[in-house]
């Protein structure tokens, strides 16, 4: 009854429907491209139907014969059990106790590999199960890939940044539909001292061939399911040699789409972090969804000596990972996750949609027919509809439960503040822990409702509310991490004294914290709320709005800023004299 409980939980909690998870981004940073060594993953969870909570799964022994259910991550559906193993590891959502993290960002696919008949595990429940059982990122890695052998694989095409404190990996896999039972895949190590990242298409082109997946081998860095390219080969998706294969361009070949709605969002990232990128207008161009598929490719394809293209494939797509220009922070990691273009050629703020108050934001649909014709509305990084994100911060100089740092923030993250639960935690503050509202229950103490109330304040008038958030947001995190400091040096000197003690110590911050924050956050949107209402802005010092000097509770007169002289001259276009005021 327990596993059926916690699993359904899951569900409830994340799953959302398959288009909600064709909407996430993955960041990912090795221990040499951080400035403290930490490795560092990412992952914002966009759906408009998501509520934004953390799940949390105590370790736990279990007896022989005993077996663990599976249902759908996204319908719900019961889809079989498999055997249950002796003792498995807290999980913190998407962060278990030995510094093991992981997100996801769905591509899909090929339409005839999506659904398997009779898979067990579909790809949520490989993270929460892998996560449950496995001390590395590798041990991740070969235990999500041997279940999908031995009990199939029941989704489409997905994308996984899975980390430890030492290394962090790129993984993607695809169903063999009906064809076949389990699934083609390959994961690979990024380089430490690299960054890399992924929206929504598949980012792995060709790599070298191993003969083995050597697990105990730790200078390897790439694996690969034996058939990832005989199966393409047998079934009509690949012609071409080996050397030449690319699991993206076969398995998810790339289109205007898959460039501008999602690659655009690794570009964003990219081109924070390294100037080649930045400067390089063939990048650019890609990110608008431009595609190239010249004869060759400009600079050879990742691990291959040829840089002849005979199968067509895309020639100006971005490289899986990239070197910062310097070593990255994890404030500037938080920061990335908010991100809408700004000052690139995507810029949100400056087109028509942004309306007058420069608000960097589209209401879906994501695309729309004028006179038969098709647009978009832009899609970056930050966007409202993120159920809630996180920074997974992994450090190898401390014991694993206060090593890892499962920075987490809901909805939109833009306008979230990322809080810290320690990975070793034994219970997770209220104001965040599943069951504290729903999408459609409202609760006053909940983290969700708290932020999203702000967020949508905040879209009513984004140039003049945002500066607010930013301001109060960098000051909530900046304290968060002078505090999480102090923290992991007292307890360490606990932990080592007593593991269980210092577990405690770093639970009762983390709740504490969690707590504290959505408390203030809350006064905070009462502020907001009352200083901007009606289009007017009360005069205000700190988050205190001021009197007139009655003391009687009469706000000082409030300025009215109207929409601005570039929307005003926008809205008399074309008018004629309708709005024009007449002396007469």
């Amino acid at each position: 009854m327990f596993k059926t409980y916690t699993i359904l939980f899951f569900f409830f909690l994340f799953g959302t429907g398959f288009s909600g998870a064709l909407a996430c981004t993955n960041l990912i940073v090795t221990r040499g491209a951080s400035k403290d060594g930490s490795v560092m993953i990412t992952y914002a969870a966009d759906s408009h139907t998501r509520y934004g909570a953390v799940a949390f799964y105590p370790s736990a022994d279990h007896n022989p014969g005993e077996m663990c259910q599976v249902y759908h991550y996204e319908n719900g559906r019961l889809l079989g059990e498999i055997p249950e193993i002796s003792h498995t590891f807290s999980v913190i959502q998407f962060m278990n106790e030995h510094q093991v993290a992981i997100g996801e960002t769905t591509f899909g696919g090929l339409d005839s590999l999506n659904g398997q008949p009779g898979a067990i595990l579909d790809y949520g429940s490989l993270m929460k199960i892998g996560l449950q059982r496995s001390k590395t990122a590798r041990e991740m890695i070969r235990i999500m890939t041997s279940l999908v052998e031995k009990y199939g694989y029941a989704s489409g095409g997905e994308s996984f940044s899975i980390s430890d404190a030492n290394e962090a990996w790129i993984m993607e896999i695809i169903g063999k539909g009906k064809f076949e039972k389990g699934a083609v895949w390959v994961a690979r190590l990024i380089p430490d001292g690299y960054v890399s990242g992924h929206a929504n298409q598949a980012r792995i082109t060709t790599f070298p061939i191993q003969k083995v997946n050597d697990w105990n081998d730790t200078k390897q860095s790439i694996y690969h399911s034996a058939d990832v390219i005989s199966f393409a080969k047998a079934h009509g998706f690949y012609k071409g040699t080996d050397q030449d294969f690319s699991f993206s361009d076969v398995y998810n070949p790339l289109n205007f789409g898959g460039a501008r709605f999602c690659d655009a969002r690794v570009w964003a990232f990219f081109r924070k972090i390294n100037k080649s990128v930045r400067d390089n207008p063939v990048f650019a161009e890609y990110a608008k969804g431009n595609l190239v598929r010249d004869t060759r490719f400009e600079d050879g394809r990742m691990d291959q000596d040829s840089d002849l293209n005979p199968n067509g494939f895309v020639t100006n797509r971005l490289p899986l990972w990239v070197k910062p220009d310097s070593l990255i922070s994890l404030k500037t990691v938080m920061e990335t996750m908010r991100d809408h273009y700004e000052d690139t050629p995507l810029d949100m703020r400056w087109d028509f949609g942004a309306g007058p108050f420069h608000l960097p934001y589209r209401w879906r649909p994501m695309e729309f027919t004028i006179d038969s014709v098709m647009y978009l509305n832009e899609r970056a990084i930050a966007t409202q509809q993120t159920g809630y994100s996180f920074v997974a911060q992994s450090r190898n100089w401390l014991p694993n439960p206060i090593g890892g740092i499962y920075w987490f923030g809901v909805d939109d993250a833009d306008g979230c503040v990322y809080a810290p639960l320690y990975c070793g935690i034994k219970e997770i503050p209220a104001s965040y822990a599943t069951g504290n509202g729903s999408m459609i229950g409202w609760s006053e103490t909940s983290a969700f409702w708290a932020f999203s109330q702000v967020n949508n304040w905040n879209y009513s008038r984004y140039d003049l509310i945002h500066p607010e958030i930013e301001k109060y947001q960098r000051q909530l995190e900046a304290r968060f991490i002078r505090e999480t400091e102090i923290v992991d040096t007292k307890a360490l000197v606990l932990y080592k004294e007593n593991p269980s003690v210092g577990c405690d110590y770093i639970t009762d911050y983390s709740v504490y914290s969690g707590n504290l924050l959505v408390s203030k956050w809350t006064a905070f949107y009462h502020y907001l709320f009352m200083k901007y209402m009606d289009g007017n802005v009360k005069q205000s010092q700190g988050f205190e709005l001021l009197d007139n000097g009655s003391g009687r509770g009469i706000p000082k007169k409030p300025s009215q800023p109207g929409y601005g002289k570039d929307w005003e001259r926008r809205m008399i276009e074309g008018t004629g004299e309708k709005f024009k005021v007449r002396n007469e």
